[in-house]
């Protein structure tokens, strides 16, 4: 677009700008895109732009009888309206629209929505996307030949060539090691090198899109029951334990890896920051079973932001006011919270009680170096010893602090003690005088008072 080159520095807020794109026109992504919208807040928070098309929005409010909903047309001879819904048309044609069919114009129109708005992501116009969701096979095209959104995303804008589909509500962060692949290729993709690359991606993006200093991820084994010790697989004891290993050396906090039915059905996912699954399904189930009504796909591994709901276009309800909008709404909420965590406009979102776990993780591993030296046949040192010589050492150290303060004072008497004298083997003067040298002094004194008199 001709005004790209000027919207960029032609700010008239520091409003997040996020970009929506309408996806399928016929399933449920327009309808829950308008439903969000129409909270008037919204524009308090960001500057929504919508790319699609203004006729379908226009129709999609009819529909669902909504009063309250207007928007800002944007095109070549306009702006980007910061107190208002703006709507970029992608496309001119006029479209039949009908709710829960698949139809190759939707798809079209789809791909026209997503490429429109990556543009003007690489521009900068924008600050992050939203996607409503797409029909994976009506979208296919010799300009989008990818399984997803994250796959298109990742061939655009990855930085450093991978990506990580990633689910979120809330403090629960799923991330899934292989996204859109057959089952029976999930064994052979999972490789030390694939491990690593997506646990690197997992710890950059919580510490650099969610804020979280030091994140704590659970990775999940691969097969039942995390293999039993290899009788029922061996990639836990091969790949992925190996991995685990290699991460915890470097200082992250990296542990697993779990049985995944055990750990999803105690909630043990709420001690860490993220959760690192082996597949699609084995992440998404669980995930969508805790969170489905607010859950968020985040792609994290971008140079840009890109959020979108946890669910699919949805035909079977698609133009009949049911659909529920509260994903949608988390999906553009989470892509607030990101651009402005990268902005660093929100810091410190470490967990209320993760000091605590890192000193328990700090214990830990004091313990767990003890126990190599022993097995080693090595002296084992004293854990109680070292603790209660950090105490003596912080005691020392808050009496030196004392006494310092004390000799700054202007009343206070100068400390004449030799600088090799300990404080507890110096005595004061007067009580070296005793026995026989008290009586010599009291009678020295009377000489001089006899001396005296005499005088007179």
């Amino acid at each position: 677009m001709r005004e790209n080159k000027n919207q960029k520095n032609n700010r008239r807020s520091d409003k997040p700008r996020i970009g929506i794109t309408i996806g399928d026109y016929n399933g449920i992504g327009p309808e829950v895109i308008v439903k969000v919208l129409q909270d008037k807040r919204i524009t308090n928070i960001c500057t929504p732009v919508v790319y699609g098309s203004g006729r379908i929005l226009t129709k999609y409010k009819r529909i669902l009888a909504i009063e309250d909903f207007t928007y800002h047309q944007f095109n070549n001879n306009s702006y980007l309206h910061d107190q208002k819904i703006n709507v970029v048309n992608c496309w001119s044609d006029v479209q039949e629209l009908e709710p829960g069919k698949v139809s190759e114009s939707a798809g079209k129109c789809a791909f026209l929505s997503i490429d429109k708005a990556s543009k003007d992501l690489k521009s900068e116009v924008i600050d992050a996307v939203v996607t409503a969701p797409i029909n994976k096979e009506n979208i296919q095209s010799d300009d989008f030949k990818f399984a997803g959104h994250t796959e298109y995303y990742q061939e655009n804008f990855a930085t450093n060539g991978d990506t990580l589909m990633t689910l979120c509500e809330g403090n629960l962060r799923v991330g899934v090691v292989t996204g859109h692949i057959p089952l029976r290729d999930v064994a052979d993709s999972i490789t030390k090198e694939r491990l690593s690359s997506k646990l690197n991606v997992f710890l950059e993006s919580l510490k650099n899109d969610f804020g979280i200093a030091k994140p704590k991820i659970a990775v999940m084994g691969l097969n039942p029951h995390a293999g039993e010790g290899g009788l029922l697989g061996d990639e836990e004891i091969n790949v992925i334990t190996p991995v685990i290993k290699e991460f915890k050396k470097r200082g992250n906090l990296v542990f697993g890896p779990f049985p995944s039915d055990g750990f999803f059905g105690t909630m043990s996912f709420k001690n860490y920051d993220g959760v690192l699954c082996m597949y699609h399904d084995q992440g998404l189930i669980p995930f969508k079973l805790h969170a489905f009504e607010n859950g968020v796909n985040y792609t994290a591994g971008l140079s840009i932001v890109r959020t979108s709901p946890d669910h699919g276009t949805a035909y079977n309800i698609a133009g009949k006011g049911i659909a529920d909008e509260k994903s949608f709404r988390a999906a553009l909420m989470q892509a607030v919270d990101i651009v402005k965590v990268r902005s660093n406009v929100i810091t410190n979102q470490i967990r209320p009680n993760a000091k605590q776990m890192l000193q328990d993780r700090k214990d830990q591993m004091k313990v767990q170096k003890a126990l190599e030296v022993a097995s080693e046949g090595v002296e084992e040192f004293d854990l109680s010893e070292l603790e209660a010589g950090e105490r003596k050492e912080e005691q020392v150290t808050r009496q030196q602090k004392m006494l310092e303060n004390k000799n700054k004072g202007g009343n206070q008497k100068q400390d004449r003690r030799p600088n090799n004298q300990n404080k507890e083997h110096w005595k004061p003067r007067k009580n070296f005088n005793k026995g026989g040298n008290r009586n010599a002094g009291d009678q020295d004194q009377k000489s001089i008072k006899q001396n005296k008199e005499a005088k007179q």
